[in-house]
């Protein structure tokens, strides 16, 4: 049975294929928004490929495994399979793309609860450094003010979802800026985009040879900065949410010539100053569309015998 080699040449293609075509179109900046969802169907399908090459492989491996995957499935679509022709290399597959996925998840694992240490250790910090008063109560989005001499602000997650701002912040941003940084950070929370930080860093972190988790990682990262920055500068202005990002990172030296962790920050406050042209709302909706489509096909390879059989 070679249908799981197909299933997984098909996610090698997709690993290589789709990011190069995104790397090298012009919508992605554009549209942040999307290019976050069509990323998010290229790791799916290549996730997929997997899972059901190591299905297909133990069904055609070990006789238990194939009783229950095809249990309901008529005799005709079990004889398209051919599970008995499988070699000795079924079961070798199935081993190592379980032993993938049990890696995978453990490296997932692994991230949610460094994450979820670093805000208890950032909330901790947090009560010390800007302690409640006698019968304040925590309440969720409220405003915190640290006493720094450093220009920051950050969304602290949690039961209770913090924006906390430093003073020198509060100093140099001007106006609405400051409404914009909230706005900004508001835009990751209610997005939920830690958690395609955390997944998409567990993917690099468990399987760093692997180009397109790489990709998925540092696009992630990338993309959902420019989708905050929307939400931000729909509610008050491009020129307001620039100049709050310039305020908050000038001092990082991020605008000099030597490369920095922020060398993005140039780049979008860029994007802000001079907007490109948004996709008409049908480009939009075909590209969410083609990307959905993407997990579906290799759905379609693995059931492809079932379906000829049953026709």
């Amino acid at each position: 049975m070679m249908l799981p080699a197909a299933l997984l040449l098909l996610g090698a293609l997709i690993a290589v294929v789709a990011p190069r075509l995104l790397a090298r179109a012009d919508w992605p900046d554009r549209e942040p928004v999307v290019a976050l969802w069509v990323w998010q169907c290229v790791v799916a399908a290549v996730l997929v490929c997997c899972a059901l090459a190591m299905t297909l492989s133990a069904a055609a491996a070990w006789y238990a495994v194939g009783g229950h995957v095809f249990a309901t499935a008529p005799t005709p679509v079990v004889e398209a399979y051919a599970l008995g022709t499988a070699g000795p290399w079924a079961a070798a597959t199935a081993v190592a793309l379980a032993g993938g996925g049990l890696w995978s998840a453990a490296m997932l694992v692994r991230e949610i609860g460094g994450a979820r240490a670093r805000g208890r250790r950032r909330r901790a910090d947090l009560l010390v450094r800007a302690p409640l008063l006698p019968g304040e109560v925590a309440v969720s989005g409220r405003l915190v003010v640290l006493e720094s001499e450093q220009p920051d602000a950050w969304w602290q997650p949690g039961t209770s979802p913090q924006l906390v701002v430093t003073t020198a912040a509060l100093r140099r941003l001007k106006g609405r800026q400051l409404d914009a940084v909230l706005a900004h950070e508001q835009g990751h929370a209610r997005a939920r985009h830690d958690w395609l930080l955390n997944c998409s860093s567990a993917l690099a972190g468990g399987f760093p040879q692997v180009p397109v988790f790489a990709a998925f990682r540092d696009e992630m990262h990338r993309l959902v900065e420019l989708a905050a920055d929307d939400t931000a500068s729909r509610r008050f202005g491009r020129l307001t949410t620039a100049l709050a990002l310039v305020e908050l990172n000038e001092h990082r030296g991020v605008f000099g010539p030597c490369p920095t962790p922020q060398a993005h920050v140039p780049a979008r406050v860029h994007r802000l100053l001079t907007p490109p042209d948004r996709l008409p709302p049908a480009h939009r909706l075909r590209l969410t569309a083609a990307a959905a489509l993407v997990p579906v096909v290799p759905v379609l390879v693995a059931f492809g015998p079932g379906l000829r059989a049953l026709g």
